[in-house]
C-alpha cells in the first residue's frame, strides 16, 4: 500500500513540474483568435518561453513580484497571458506590439511605430462560432516588421467598430495584444477591458495543437470524439 502512495504522489509532483515549468495545457474557448486557433482547439503553452512569474504557478502557490530567468516575447508570438483587469482568467492574443512602440489601426490596417504593416488579400472564409454559427469573413494574411506572417480574420472589411483606433503607446514592461480575428477578439485596443499586458502577466508561448474537437461535441463526450475530431490539426505548429 506504501509504494503504490509513493507512486501516486511521484506522479504528482512530477505532473506538478511539468505544468509549472515546462508544458501547460490550454484550450480555446472563442473565437477571437481564427483563423489560427480555433474553439474547441487544444494546445500545449511553453512555460520556460518568457521566464516564471507568481502566474507561473498553479492558484498563485509562490506569490512574488517580476519574473525570474525572464526572456522578452517576440513580436508576432501567440501568448497566453492573464488579464490585468482579473488575473484569474486566462487570455491567448498575439503580441504586436513591444514596450515603447505605437501601435494603431486605420481603416483596418495595422500601423505599428507609424507604418503600415504588409497585408494581402486571400480568399474569403468561414469559421463556426460558439453557437455553432457559421461566419463568412474576409481573410488576409498580414506580415509584421520581423518578418513573421500569419492569417487574420476582419469579418466586417476595414469597416469594423474597432478598425480605426486612437494611437497607443505601449509603456516600458508591458505588452500590446491583438486577435487574429480582428473584429472578434476584445483585445489591447480595449483599454478598460483589456489594455497593455504587464510582462509580469504573461504565462507563456502557445506551441503547438495536441487535440482539437470541432462544435459538435464536448470534452467530456469521448464515444462522440472519432466524429468530432479535427484531424487535420492534431500536432500543428502555431504560426
Amino acid at each position: 500500500m506504501m509504494e503504490f502512495v509513493k507512486t501516486i504522489v511521484y506522479a504528482l509532483l512530477i505532473a506538478f513540474g511539468v505544468r509549472t515549468f515546462a508544458y501547460e495545457p490550454f484550450n480555446i474557448p472563442s473565437g477571437s483568435m481564427v483563423p489560427n486557433l480555433l474553439i474547441g482547439d487544444y494546445l500545449f503553452v511553453s512555460k520556460f518561453s518568457y521566464g516564471y512569474s507568481q502566474y507561473s504557478f498553479p492558484f498563485g502557490l509562490i506569490p512574488f513580484e517580476g519574473r525570474v530567468f525572464e526572456d522578452a516575447p517576440e513580436r508576432g508570438d501567440v501568448a497566453v497571458f492573464r488579464l490585468p483587469a482579473n488575473p484569474s482568467v486566462d487570455y491567448i492574443k498575439r503580441i504586436i506590439g513591444l514596450p515603447g512602440d505605437r501601435i494603431q489601426v486605420i481603416g483596418g490596417i495595422l500601423h505599428i511605430n507609424g507604418e503600415p504593416v504588409e497585408r494581402t488579400r486571400l480568399e474569403d472564409s468561414v469559421y463556426v462560432d460558439q453557437k455553432g454559427v457559421t461566419i463568412a469573413s474576409r481573410q488576409y494574411r498580414e506580415v509584421l516588421p520581423n518578418g513573421r506572417a500569419y492569417p487574420i480574420f476582419e469579418r466586417y472589411g476595414d469597416q469594423g467598430p474597432h478598425d480605426n483606433t486612437e494611437e497607443f503607446t505601449v509603456p516600458a514592461g508591458h505588452y500590446f495584444a491583438m486577435g487574429d480575428n480582428r473584429d472578434g477578439s476584445q483585445d489591447s485596443r480595449f483599454q478598460r477591458a483589456v489594455g497593455y499586458v504587464p510582462a509580469e502577466n504573461l504565462i507563456g508561448r502557445a506551441e503547438f495543437l495536441f487535440f482539437s474537437l470541432d462544435h459538435t461535441v464536448r470534452w467530456f463526450e469521448p464515444w462522440k470524439w472519432p466524429f468530432a475530431i479535427r484531424y487535420g490539426r492534431l500536432l500543428n505548429g502555431i504560426e
